[in-house]
């Protein structure tokens, strides 16, 4: 009976545990301090210092790549809350500089071709720019380093070149192949130079505008997951992947353009598989299609990874309340493991995995102001289900030992 009694406590504890990660706040807006990220970027630093992004390259083509860029780009998100003297910010610095390092080198070089236009293609220089323009927002201007701004100014010319030549908005990111997502964090970087040096892309980011808006995804009305790369036009559908990048960049590119397609991308690829939570389809509603290296395995439609980029997507837009929602249901399915140091999901497993995630949770408009929240398309009941079935878990193991008290209580005495 002892025995029954512990099990019965440690389940309620377990349950508990639950409730708390699926009401407690697990974001903290565009301005506020997200719980736990700064630890979780302590377990990051560390998984990179003992070859996470090495690992991570043996899963996809941009593995490493991204591995430090998200740990740079996440890192200057959180410095970016606090105010200019406070020495976070610096910390914030130092540790962008060493991820971009990393990047400016022949390992992060390697998977991309240095015959693209511009040099090592637009994923490259488009990821590269953005994250050195954020280390230069970190600073006041008359403490940035003259190397790191003339580095900013020149690739953001290269950039404006190599766009202004081409006869599609969507620059290669590999020979022969391109990706609307990549052109679109480039321009966002064309956007930033301007916000930081003196203005000169207007003109480019309006033309490129304009030319998305001719080569939409007929299906969707989004920006197609990969194009023409000599015409720019649609080769396939949009898909989450894609999407939920887009626009996380694309607010700081054109507001208006940007909450049309925000609206648009959330009608057709957010939904709650099961009734059990909100999460993000990789193909549009009434779509089907297989998972790849870019999505990852596919439970009911879902991609995974683009339900953590979304959580970005959503708070970058000011939409709180699905930013929110989804970190709830991550905290709750990810198995978060806590120690007074870092903090982990899927218990470290993915490293990777954890980037994408303190990066999404960091999310803020760079260059744009904070948007107006658009209307909500959670419902704030999406929890019970979960704390329901969360309930009878917790009372579960105790029938069994009050039914066992009950009988013992009509036997007759003697």
């Amino acid at each position: 009976m002892r025995k029954r009694t512990v099990g019965a406590l440690l389940v309620g504890v377990l349950a508990l545990g639950g409730v708390l990660r699926l009401v407690a706040p697990a974001t903290a807006g565009a301005d506020g301090e997200p719980p736990g990220v700064g630890r979780q970027l302590t377990f990051v630093r560390a998984a990179l210092d003992d070859g996470a992004g090495g690992d991570a390259q043996r899963l996809f083509p941009e593995g490493y790549f991204f591995a430090h860029a998200l740990y740079g780009l996440a890192r200057v998100e959180s410095g970016l809350r606090r105010p200019v003297g406070d020495p976070q910010r610096a910390v914030a610095l130092r540790e962008a500089r060493w991820a971009l390092q990393r990047l400016d080198s022949p390992a992060g070089r390697a998977p991309f071709s240095p015959e693209l236009l511009p040099a090592y293609g637009v994923f490259y220089v488009g990821w590269t720019n953005w994250l050195r323009g954020g280390m230069l927002a970190l600073q006041p201007p008359e403490r940035r380093n003259p190397t790191e701004v003339g580095r900013f100014a020149d690739d953001s010319a290269a950039l404006g070149a190599a766009f202004a030549s081409a006869g599609t908005p969507y620059l290669s990111a590999y020979p022969g192949q391109a990706w609307p997502v990549d052109s679109t964090v480039a321009v966002a970087s064309l956007r930033l130079h301007d916000s930081l040096l003196t203005p000169r892309y207007g003109p480019t980011v309006d033309r490129w505008l304009a030319g998305v808006r001719q080569r939409l995804d007929p299906a969707t009305g989004l920006m197609p997951h990969r194009v023409d790369p000599v015409s720019g036009g649609p080769v396939e559908v949009a898909r989450g992947t894609s999407q939920s990048m887009i626009h996380r960049f694309l607010v700081d590119v054109d507001q208006e353009f940007a909450r049309e397609q925000y609206l648009r991308f959330r009608d057709r690829f957010v939904t709650t598989p099961l009734r059990l939570g909100p999460a993000v389809r990789e193909y549009p509603e009434g779509t089907t299609g297989a998972g790849d290296v870019d999505s990852g395995p596919l439970l009911l439609g879902v991609s995974l990874s683009a339900t953590v980029v979304t959580l970005g997507a959503a708070q970058a837009h000011g939409d709180d309340r699905l930013a929110g929602a989804l970190a709830n249901f991550g905290e709750f399915a990810g198995l978060p493991l806590h120690t007074p140091w870092t903090k982990r999901y899927a218990l470290g497993a993915l490293p990777i995995g954890d980037a994408f995630l303190a990066w999404s949770k960091t999310a803020r408009p760079w260059v744009a102001d904070p948007p107006a929240p658009p209307p909500a398309n959670v419902s704030g009941w999406w929890r019970l289900p979960l704390l329901t079935a969360l309930l009878g878990l917790a009372l579960l193991p105790w029938t069994p030992l009050l039914a066992a008290r009950r009988r013992a209580a009509g036997r007759p005495a003697g």
